[in-house]
């Protein structure tokens, strides 16, 4: 295992050295939180495809097709989908707003009014993404150590919050852009052929798996149906996801960089499948699903190469954090903290912007520290992630997407969304259970309703506020004082 130590240990002090370099150049709050707006459309498709695809794409997605086959592609597939949804239709105006969070872009469409309860909510669901997120350290660094999950926890958590509070976004980007080629290689070109290889090729897994490993609708229409209600729609209203968005160039690179990753996204969802299918025909009695992909790379891969393997699952999930991390800092500062101080933020030149660099990574530090201690204390990962989801979708979906779609939304009807749709999902959790589907179907359905006859019941949108509104979707009155020409970029 030396060898493959050497990789893994290089491979961090890398990402350490990244936020480092990253600290040099994150002078201003547009530099720190959104990389200067200035990335190019292949960085961004890059870091885009490594923010989605994190731990629960890589070891969940093999683990599904170690359980279901080929149809087991559906989570990521619908996370895949929902990026190529924002990209294709939503991604340019959301850059053109020119904003840090998804609250900010309700206070302009609503007048000003949704901003904190918007924020909690949203602060709760990157935290918690944040939480399972870095609990899956403890699967990596088990088969790379054989440590504690404690410690395992504390070691990937504290790489993290190093490097992403030394540089915030820019160190963040140039770090899942590493991580984007090592998963590429790692996970497509080098775990798949050979996970497919090691269980005698397509033909012999077709002879000795039951035929319904290789139906795409084996896992479930129902199921299907609430991954496409909870990640596809997830994905278009995630901070984390639009705090990406918002450090695009160009409204093209938005829209076709985020086509690119969200294909990637696609590709990648049938290559875990195949590697879990695979992964079953050699290990048919496996404790756990979820070892599938842990197995396979200890078992079956070279010296090196399995190094190598390991540090793509370990890019896979330090993406997905860091971008909570900073997404869960900048709502928790930006969104709550400085409304409730009454501050407004402002970028700007001198003391004052080097002010918001401090405070902002003075958030992400102690954000870091918190999701440490409670990824230490909190055991169950998939119940904590369906809460964060099921609370983003139910209560921020519809007045997000009716804001940008529906001109008659209002500000009464945005915030009885959100609370309507808030109680409902947790009420309906508690009756049926955090795991069940009915909490998201019937809490997404009461929040559309409130939505839509409160909005209709009360007085319109002040003309002037909708007139601000569009000025900023069209691009105008919204240039970053902070941010360079985009063609000198």
């Amino acid at each position: 295992m030396a060898v493959d130590y050497a990789v893994i240990v290089v491979y961090l002090a890398g990402m350490l050295a990244m936020g480092w370099w990253g600290m040099r150049r994150a002078k201003s709050k547009s530099e720190f939180l959104v990389a200067g707006r200035r990335l190019g459309p292949w960085m961004y498709s890059g870091t885009m495809a490594a923010i989605v695809l994190g731990g629960a794409s890589t070891i969940g997605g093999v683990g599904l097709g170690y359980q279901y086959g080929l149809s087991g592609a559906w989570m990521v597939f619908t996370i895949g989908l929902g990026l190529l949804a924002l990209s294709v239709f939503f991604s340019a105006r959301i850059a053109r707003l020119k904003v840090y969070t998804v609250s900010e872009m309700l206070d302009l469409r609503y007048g000003g009014r949704a901003g904190v309860i918007s924020g909690v909510v949203m602060w709760a669901y990157t935290l918690m993404l944040a939480v399972t997120s870095t609990i899956a350290y403890a699967t990596i660094f088990d088969v790379l150590f054989d440590v504690n999950r404690t410690v395992a926890i504390i070691l990937g958590g504290a790489i993290v919050v190093a490097y992403s509070t030394l540089g915030g976004m820019w160190s963040i980007t140039i770090t899942d852009m590493v991580q984007f080629v090592v998963k590429t290689i790692g996970v497509l070109l080098l775990l798949l052929p050979i996970a497919v290889v090691k269980a005698g090729g397509f033909s012999e897994m077709k002879a000795k798996l039951p035929t319904e490993y290789f139906d795409p609708l084996g896992i479930g229409g129902e199921t299907i149906f609430t991954y496409v209600l909870i990640y596809t729609f997830g994905m278009l209203i995630g901070q984390d996801i639009w705090q990406r968005v918002f450090t695009a160039r160009s409204d093209s690179t938005a829209r076709w960089g985020g086509t690119v990753a969200g294909t990637y996204c696609l590709v990648y969802a049938i290559a875990g499948a195949v590697i879990g299918t695979a992964a079953k025909v050699m290990y048919p009695k496996l404790p756990s699903a979820d070892a599938a992909f842990a197995t396979i790379v200890k078992d079956e891969l070279p010296v090196g190469v399995r190094g190598l393997v390991l540090a793509a699952a370990l890019a896979a999930v330090m993406s997905t954090s860091s971008g909570a991390l900073i997404a869960c800092a900048t709502v928790a500062n930006n969104d709550i903290w400085s409304r409730l101080r009454g501050v407004v933020a402002k970028d700007g030149h001198g003391e004052a912007e080097r002010d918001e660099v401090k405070g902002n990574r003075a958030f992400i530090l102690v954000m870091g520290a918190a999701t440490i201690v409670i990824s230490i204390a909190l055991n169950d990962v998939v119940e904590a992630l369906t809460v964060a989801y099921n609370l983003l979708v139910g209560c921020l979906l519809v007045p997000i997407l009716g804001g940008l779609l529906w001109r008659r939304g209002t500000a009464a009807g945005a915030l009885a969304s959100v609370a309507v749709g808030g109680v409902a999902v947790i009420g309906l959790m508690a009756g049926y259970g955090i795991l069940a589907n009915e909490p998201i179907y019937y809490g997404l359905l009461a929040s559309l309703a409130t939505y839509v006859v409160v909005s209709l019941a009360t007085k319109p949108t002040d003309p002037a506020v909708l007139s601000a509104w569009r000025e900023r979707l069209a691009g105008r009155g919204t240039e970053d004082p902070a941010t360079p020409d985009p063609v000198t970029a």
